[in-house]
């Protein structure tokens, strides 16, 4: 496919998980990708970013100009979790994780909008965390539901300069992130059979599936959709818990 040829897409967080698969949707529908992490990634052109510094997001705008000179889509999927409750939570913590997941995407959009001059799609990667709260996450939740209602800000403040944005909130999906989490389980298979079975359609995510939607929510194929958030979840979210022993 090549719906995005001659368009340029920054990525960031795009070394692995959701931001990988993304990038390599993006490529291989055409997109010149640039990804932006910690570190430099193997594939795609990168640049090595820690964007909880305030000023690395316009470096970051400025060096993806100055390789490519336009950016047509942003994928803000960098992020950062800490667990704690508010109580346990260290400011610096709390810091750190608005810093990465939301001042980060406010100030990449902050400086890549001005730039993108033909029209623009703007997406960011929220969480069903959003929405709602596992426990002892709340830096975490407050910074992906602030993503949100930012996402829905841009779209009504831009719309008229034909920049879209839309937001993604995943439930599970099985990243390298949650692949070492279940691994320090007791039981790795038997925890993985009960994360399965609170989605209703009783597994859980691939980063691909992301990808897919985000590629969706980029392309002209929907260029009537902005300023919503799109949630991937395989039902879960949809789906009201019973009490154990409970016929299903």
């Amino acid at each position: 496919m090549t719906r995005f040829e001659g368009k340029v897409a920054l990525v960031t967080g795009g070394r692995s998980g959701i931001g990988a698969a993304t990038a390599q949707r993006l490529a291989s529908d055409g997109a010149k990708v640039i990804t932006v992490q910690r570190g430099l990634a193997d594939k795609h052109d990168t640049i090595a970013a820690d964007l909880a510094d305030p000023n690395e997001p316009a470096r970051v705008v400025d060096a993806v100009l100055e390789r490519a000179g336009r950016i047509d889509i942003l994928v803000n999927n960098a992020g950062v979790m800490s667990e704690a409750t508010v109580v346990e939570t260290p400011l610096s913590d709390w810091s750190r994780t608005l810093a990465v997941n939301l001042t980060a995407p406010f100030l990449l959009m902050k400086s890549a909008i001005p730039h993108m001059t033909q029209g623009g799609a703007i997406v960011n990667v929220g969480s069903i965390e959003g929405l709602g709260s596992n426990p002892r996450h709340p830096a975490y939740c407050a910074s992906k539901a602030g993503l949100h209602g930012l996402t829905r800000a841009v779209a009504v403040d831009h719309g008229a300069d034909g920049i879209r944005c839309n937001a993604v909130a995943p439930g599970w999906i099985d990243t390298d992130l949650n692949e070492d989490f279940i691994a320090t389980m007791p039981d790795p298979a038997a925890f993985r059979r009960g994360i399965g079975a609170i989605h209703p359609i009783r597994r859980t995510g691939a980063a691909e599936e992301v990808a897919a939607l985000i590629a969706w929510l980029a392309s002209d194929d929907a260029s009537f959709v902005t300023g919503q958030i799109y949630t991937i979840d395989g039902g879960r979210t949809a789906q009201l818990s019973l009490p154990q022993g409970a016929p299903e």
